[in-house]
């Protein structure tokens, strides 16, 4: 179908998001989100309910960010996320015949990374490690401008890295398990944006569990610049529009790099352009690669 319009879909852990993409005005609209479901027949029933919603839109097809190893030419997501029911099977196939739709998929990170690549904070680079906080950690390595997939779809699952405490980054390293910790020990119910809010007004239970976030990913962006040695770090997700938390953990790599005493390749770490519309926008892009080519 000639069409200049895409639904976007990004299913995360905690929410499912959707817009409706028009490549003539590089733009998303209609914009909105649901709960992510805890069964697969309700996930069904929800991506179901975003493409009807759009029924009288000519699209193309729909663009798909999903959490996983990402088999696009099977349409299986390996590995493991925080949605075990979407594992293990051709996903893909039965999507499509649900929605009726063409449909395009990829790792949600990837996804990010795609976005900043195309027409993003990362469009002039080459060689970028994109770290996108989440409900987990999730990550993508790009070199001379390729997404790195590595052997097993495994390249960029930044969040299994392990940290001095022994915590994977995904849970060392994000507001919302910052939250847990915090909620844990003090009997509160608050957010991950909360607790960074009473850090950045002197709480000391929140500074010092927040600490913990940003020592963890200081360290992890520590090692990867010395591993992928990249022109930029891009840090994306909802929190990276955050100023306060961009401020910080800039700092706390720098505290790092100044511990060991080697400043040569200290990290240049850059806010994502699209933060929360990022993976949308990468499965758009996506989408184009896999069937405008």
């Amino acid at each position: 179908m000639n069409s200049d319009k895409l639904i976007a879909i990004d299913v995360g852990g905690t929410s499912i998001k959707y817009g409706l993409w028009n490549q003539r005005s590089l733009m998303l609209s209609n914009k909105d989100s649901v709960k992510t479901p805890e069964t697969l027949e309700e996930f069904y029933g929800v991506i179901k309910y975003i493409a009807d919603k759009f029924h009288n839109e000519q699209i193309q097809g729909i663009g798909l960010s999903i959490p996983g190893a990402v088999d696009q030419s099977t349409g299986i997501i390996n590995g493991v996320s925080a949605l075990p029911y979407i594992h293990g099977f051709k996903i893909l196939d039965e999507l499509e015949s649900l929605t009726g739709h063409q449909m395009a998929m990829e790792n949600d990170a990837n996804c990010s990374a795609l976005a900043e690549i195309s027409i993003g904070a990362a469009k002039d680079f080459n060689n970028i490690v994109f770290l996108v906080i989440g409900t987990g950690v999730g990550g993508s390595v790009v070199i001379d401008g390729k997404i790195v997939y590595g052997s097993h779809l495994y390249g960029g699952e930044l969040g299994m890295m392990l940290g001095s405490n022994g915590q994977t980054l995904s849970m060392a390293g994000t507001a919302v398990h910052l939250a847990e910790r915090y909620n844990k020990k003090y009997q509160t119910d608050f957010s991950g944006q909360h607790v960074l809010e009473l850090a950045d007004t002197g709480d000391r239970g929140a500074i010092k569990e927040a600490q913990v976030m940003y020592d963890s990913l200081a360290q992890a962006i520590y090692n990867l610049q010395f591993v992928t040695d990249p022109e930029a770090i891009i840090i994306g997700g909802g929190i990276s529009a955050n100023n306060n938390f961009i401020a910080n953990l800039k700092a706390a790599v720098t505290k790092l790099m100044a511990q060991w005493g080697d400043n040569v390749l200290a990290p240049q770490i850059k806010p994502a352009k699209y933060r929360n519309d990022a993976n949308l926008i990468g499965a758009v892009y996506n989408f184009y690669n896999q069937f405008n080519q």
